[in-house]
């Protein structure tokens, strides 16, 4: 048993648990530290479904051998529950402590929106969560066979349960991400559906005809998923139909990717224009760039989301930035 390996079993033990805000920071950069390491914790939290699975369907037998093969239909190949000492002790005891996803009433339905500036989290029945960024909305309409969130606008990040016979189903326009127990984060935009993934793997499909979005090919053949700590960015409207680009980011990248969601915005050597472009959506009051010249510097920091001013303080401070503040605007040029 590799290192990778026993450190993936720990992590997946920590994490159903509960992680404390600076684990979480530490898991994150474990698993960005190598791309072997977020395969690895995928394999094992999907054996670990897997083994959910079993319980659901053959409780009996799986309690006697927790750490015996599962047949995999669609990998053709048996799934080895243990590859070491120390993962099989990691199930085990994974095993001991496991229970039923909380029971729910198969039918369940929700709305939510927030408006400019506002973040909002939803709990929901079976545990998983939705935290709505600014000006966004979703659409919960769950069956007993599925849990489906509908992403109307904006941005929002998923906290998902474990149910692997109840998958979760996040649609956001033509885009559907398919999770069984991860956390991932959605963004609708006009042109483009972006999928952040910072917990386990998700499956990024069309949402009309099914099919997978990304191109990424595996070596046994299964539909390509989308890991932690990896961003598809899906084009809705290239010809002659929509396509998928995946990027890998490093944990500061992710950092500043989900900062929103602690109700601060982070930035490393961002062009301004990137910068006004995220402030004004979280602020009434709107940033205006008048000068090109400055549209392209390239700045840093870490600021909360609906303190614009506190840019503006900045950006005169240090960087020779003149603003010109006005009731509903502030516009900022290069001093002369």
């Amino acid at each position: 048993m590799s290192a990778s390996e026993q450190a993936a079993a720990d992590w997946l033990i920590a994490r159903d648990r509960g992680l404390t805000p600076t684990q979480q920071a530490e898991f994150t950069a474990w698993l960005c530290a190598d791309a072997r390491h977020a395969e690895i914790f995928a394999e094992l939290e999907e054996t670990w479904a897997r083994l959910g699975e079993l319980r659901e369907t053959a409780p009996a037998a799986t309690e006697q051998a927790p750490a015996a093969a599962v047949r995999s239909g669609r990998r053709g190949k048996l799934v080895w529950l243990a590859t070491g000492l120390g993962i099989a002790a990691a199930l085990t005891f994974m095993w001991a402590n496991w229970s039923r996803p909380a029971p729910m009433a198969p039918d369940y339905s929700l709305t939510a929106a927030t408006g400019i500036g506002e973040s909002r989290k939803l709990t929901l029945p079976d545990g998983s969560s939705v935290q709505l960024n600014t000006q966004s909305a979703v659409m919960v309409s769950w069956t007993g066979t599925e849990r489906r969130v509908q992403l109307v606008r904006g941005e929002a990040h998923f906290q998902v349960a474990k149910n692997p016979v109840r998958p979760f189903i996040v649609s956001a326009g033509e885009v559907a991400v398919r999770a069984v127990g991860t956390a991932f984060d959605v963004r609708l935009q006009p042109e483009t559906v972006e999928v952040l993934v910072t917990e386990g793997r998700v499956r990024v499909n069309d949402a009309t005809k099914g099919t997978s979005l990304l191109t990424t090919a595996t070596a046994t053949g299964d539909e390509p998923v989308l890991v932690a700590g990896q961003r598809a960015i899906v084009s809705v409207t290239a010809a002659p139909g929509i396509t998928a680009t995946v990027v890998t980011l490093d944990p500061a990248e992710i950092g500043q990717a989900t900062s929103w969601q602690s109700g601060r915005l982070e930035f490393v050597a961002t062009p301004l224009a990137s910068i006004v472009e995220e402030f004004n959506r979280y602020n009434r009051h709107q940033l205006v760039i008048v000068d090109p010249r400055l549209a392209t510097r390239r700045f840093g920091g870490t600021f909360a989301v609906g303190d614009h001013e506190e840019l503006v303080r900045s950006l005169e401070a240090n960087f020779g930035v003149v603003a010109e503040r006005g009731e509903n605007t502030t516009r900022l040029r290069l001093a002369p």
